[in-house]
């Protein structure tokens, strides 16, 4: 079989059906499998290999997003694209590695855009995005979800079974463990300086001596202590960010 090798995943029937439907006309589909929930769709791909998953995100059960966070962690995931009726879902679905958002009524121009795409990732014409699902993490207050990327964050501090991410226009709590946050983040630019902290290397602005000879990094949204353990190579990560012009960004 020659082609793209498609999953189409929507509890909707009708909706499915004018997906496959639209799928099976494109030239540079070989095959489309269409399954109706989630469930189905795990067991398609465990039995065999798809080069792309495009997928409705309001589903029964596991959601759209939630599938697609299993799929991420194959050894060899799918190319995912959502096709959904919601506006608000596109940073998560970013964030957890699809080259596009579809959104319906499934215009036919769109859905080839969005296929042309998924080509180049199978067919190696650049270099394959590796899933980042901690991108940003979404914050619950009052009723209402925003929506915090990583970029935005200057350090975290620890609360218990939470993290406090300290932002330049305030902080917000999110249930995760330090630990796993500080393996995400990481190779980001995120560094352990205490127990309590991480901080982002772009975001010190200068190290500072606190009232007890204690050392303590400097930036926008306050002050973060260091630890006599972490200090020599938090030094040694601001100088080699400052000698690569990456200290401000």
């Amino acid at each position: 079989m020659t082609g793209l090798r498609v999953l189409a995943v929507d509890d909707l029937r009708p909706a499915l059906e004018e997906l496959s439907r639209m799928l099976r006309e494109c030239p540079e589909v070989g095959d489309v499998t269409a399954v109706g929930d989630p469930l189905s769709a795990v067991k398609s791909i465990q039995a065999g290999r798809f080069d792309a998953a495009f997928l409705d995100i309001a589903m029964p059960g596991l959601d759209g997003l939630e599938l697609a966070s299993l799929l991420s962690r194959l050894n060899t995931p799918p190319v995912l694209v959502f096709v959904t009726a919601y506006e608000n879902h596109a940073l998560t679905a970013f964030g957890l590695g699809a080259v596009d958002y579809v959104l319906k009524p499934i215009r036919a121009e769109r859905l080839a855009a969005a296929l042309t795409k998924v080509n180049r990732m199978v067919r190696g014409q650049r270099a394959p995005v590796v899933p980042d699902t901690m991108s940003a993490l979404a914050v619950e207050t009052d009723g209402r979800t925003r929506y915090i990327h990583r970029d935005e964050v200057q350090f975290v501090e620890a609360r218990g079974d939470y993290v406090r991410l300290h932002t330049g226009d305030g902080s917000h709590e999110v249930r995760m463990p330090m630990a796993r946050l500080e393996e995400s983040w990481e190779a980001n630019g995120f560094v352990r300086v205490h127990r309590g902290f991480l901080v982002a290397l772009r975001a010190v602005r200068e190290l500072r001596s606190d009232s007890v000879g204690g050392l303590l990094a400097h930036t926008g949204a306050g002050d973060v202590p260091v630890s006599r353990r972490h200090s020599r190579e938090l030094r040694e990560r601001l100088l080699n960010s400052a000698r690569h012009g990456e200290l401000g960004r």
